[in-house]
């Protein structure tokens, strides 16, 4: 028997298989010796037969047995196991800043409705309150797919509690969903990467931590940074600015690829694009309206404590179904 050894040396470096790789040697050796001997001696060649026979059948079914794990592995490493969801208020100025801050713990709520552990990445907060931008994981290998249609700008309708005249404000904020994966579909080049370290900021600009714990990363042929200060040490923080700076170039891409066969992608709901306007919160009328189905949701209050399954049900739906409405 033949076999690929580029291919068997890979599967001897391959940490899930190594034990299933040596089993394969040692049958394969078992191989050589029962086919020398038949070769050598004529008179137990008959003999040697069967077992020829068993242990090719056995290198046979060990060679799939590995490339199945093989494969499964792949998959596993591809798919995300949770996700970056940043938000960053657009605008309407200290309203939207709000209204970004509502709409994160909304998502967060509901994570933990599912039992989805978030963290905060990155936050920076607007003077009076909300977020100016801010980055969260919610680690589950469910929450990407859950959550992916929530990448675009949301609209919120509104009066402001400081607006004496009771006008009816519209502000915007921007969700950008970034899947994390064990691999990466892209490759960096190290030298493609700025780092900077500062002290990680507290509230009212104060340090919470008197070394530089905090972590930026500059992508300079993209221009991306991404910034990690939650964590108490410099090098969790180098890793979470990695997979989130790996995630924004893996999206961007993907971006780039969908604009490239948007009139081909017709089970599609929208383009992904952080820049495409999908969905209004109407708090005087309490309903919610995503703009890419043309659906609407009732009962404002509770959808903002969390209560997002409704939503996320549609999308699903939608994106099963065929042809999605777009504006």
């Amino acid at each position: 028997m033949q076999f690929d050894q580029e291919k068997l040396n890979k599967f001897r470096g391959h940490p899930k298989i190594q034990f299933l790789a040596s089993q394969f040697d040692t049958y394969l050796a078992r191989l050589h010796e029962a086919e020398a001997l038949a070769s050598a001696d004529p008179d137990m060649a008959a003999l040697a037969s069967e077992e020829i026979s068993d242990l090719k059948k056995s290198l046979t079914d060990q060679l799939v047995e590995m490339e199945r794990i093989i494969e499964a592995s792949k998959e596993e490493d591809e798919k995300p196991y949770g996700l970056v969801l940043e938000v960053r208020a657009g605008a309407g100025g200290d309203e939207a800043a709000l209204f970004a801050e509502e709409l994160a713990n909304a998502y967060r709520r509901y994570a933990e409705t599912q039992g989805w552990p978030s963290y905060v990445a990155n936050e920076s907060r607007a003077s009076s309150g909300g977020y100016k931008e801010a980055a969260f994981e919610i680690l589950h290998p469910d929450a990407y797919d859950t959550f992916r249609f929530e990448t675009g700008v949301h609209r919120v309708q509104r009066v402001p509690v400081t607006e004496k005249a009771g006008r009816i404000h519209t502000s915007t904020c921007s969700v950008a969903v970034l899947p994390l994966r064990r691999k990466a579909t892209i490759e960096i080049n190290p030298s493609d990467i700025e780092m900077e370290y500062s002290r990680a900021g507290g509230a009212g600009g104060q340090n919470v931590n008197k070394v530089e714990t905090a972590v930026r990363l500059i992508h300079k042929p993209t221009g991306i940074d991404v910034r990690s200060q939650a964590e108490r040490s410099q090098l969790k923080n180098r890793e979470k600015a990695m997979a989130l700076l790996v995630a924004k170039l893996e999206m961007m891409h993907e971006e780039e690829e969908a604009k490239k066969h948007a009139e081909t992608r017709k089970n599609q709901i929208g383009t992904g694009d952080r820049s495409e306007k999908i969905r209004t919160y109407n708090f005087p009328q309490s309903r919610v309206t995503d703009h890419r189905i043309k659906e609407s949701w009732h009962n404002i209050e509770e959808i903002m404590a969390g209560r997002l399954e409704p939503i996320f049900e549609a999308m699903r739906r939608a994106s099963q179904g065929g042809v999605v409405a777009n504006d």
